[in-house]
């Protein structure tokens, strides 16, 4: 299509521009005018940092009963979207023709802006919805809350999040809050808890900087605690078998999960993400070897937890003070059988 240079029109596109030039900030909120001359307007729109997006509007000969040409381009925006914002102004435009056309279709970037609250996480939102659930799973997506209901599934084990993008993110991260489970309830929580800390890590600096390190940026949280969620505790736990005795770890009905801390077949999950059943866990960690701390069986990762934080040392000591009581009770059995 050919750019301005039909006389008639260049009038109409200056009269324009001068309205451009006076009214622009008091219209679009947010926006920077770059450039403003026959050839095209060239105006940055910013909600936020990762809510940012340049149009560019060029006049095809017959303006304004021609469409006036948009092309958008964003440092933060992903390519997909930014065509499927294009084609949303190239429709867009077409209720102006015969009409100025810049501002409206620079007011109509910004309520774009305004009522996505998704658009900043918008290629995680996709990996999520395509790669990350299935047909079994369920998502809902509140676009301008900027709000994810995700219920996801193993057998016949559930977790429903609620997942709340912010407006400035990525700068903050994530909010998680939990809406229903089944897994146990020492389990929800470390699942939401560790997938909240996840969420932290990608926008606080950590408190220990290597000297060679670069300076700290905010990540993209959304996909990280997704995964996690789905993958590493939805998907896997269910089929977990405890590393010691190797029988699953959880029953295969939810309902029959044991609740009681002290049974035996009460499951913990260690640091490592792997579960074991608590009678098989509390063994192991009593005995030796204990030098440099005990290890997974499946992993080989030191393991974690409040129920077992004594020193190696310690446990040593105990261990050996219990196993000298063992010998005089047995030496008192001798005794007394001796007697008889």
């Amino acid at each position: 299509m050919a750019l301005c240079s039909n006389p008639e029109t260049m009038t109409t596109v200056e009269s324009e521009l001068e309205i451009v030039k006076k009214t622009l900030n008091e219209k679009v909120e947010g926006s920077e005018l770059i450039s403003c001359h026959p050839v095209a307007v060239n105006v940055r729109i910013t909600r936020t940092k990762f809510k940012s997006v340049v149009v560019l509007l060029q006049f095809p000969d017959k303006y304004p009963t021609s469409a006036i040409i948009v092309e958008l381009k964003s440092k933060t925006l992903p390519p997909r979207l930014l065509a499927k914002m294009t084609e949303l102004c190239d429709q867009e435009v077409k209720k102006f023709l015969g009409k100025p056309q810049v501002i409206p279709i620079l007011v109509f970037m910004r309520r774009f802006l305004d009522e996505n609250a998704l658009i900043a996480c918008s290629d995680e939102f996709q990996y999520i919805k395509s790669r990350l659930l299935t047909d079994a799973d369920q998502l809902k997506a509140k676009q301008k809350a900027g709000i994810l209901s995700i219920r996801a599934n193993q057998d016949k084990y559930f977790l429903d999040v609620k997942i709340t993008v912010p407006d400035d993110y990525h700068a903050s991260a994530v909010r998680i809050e939990l809406k229903e489970s089944n897994f146990p309830d020492n389990l929800t929580r470390v699942f939401i808890g560790q997938a909240v800390d996840l969420a932290r890590q990608c926008v606080e600096a950590p408190l220990r900087r290597k000297p060679k390190d670069p300076p700290f940026e905010p990540k993209p949280s959304l996909k990280l605690v997704c995964d996690f969620l789905v993958n590493q505790c939805v998907r896997h736990c269910p089929l977990q078998t405890c590393p010691i005795c190797q029988q699953r770890a959880l029953p295969d009905d939810p309902k029959e999960a044991v609740t009681d801390p002290t049974d035996l077949k009460y499951v913990e999950r260690v640091y490592c993400n792997h579960l074991f059943h608590y009678g098989c866990l509390d063994k192991y960690m009593k005995t030796p070897p204990f030098q440099g701390g005990k290890k997974c069986p499946a992993c080989k990762q030191r393991i974690y937890h409040e129920r077992w934080k004594i020193t190696p040392k310690l446990a040593e000591e105990r261990w050996a003070h219990h196993e000298a009581k063992k010998r005089e009770l047995s030496e008192v059995v001798d005794f007394l059988g001796d007697c008889l």
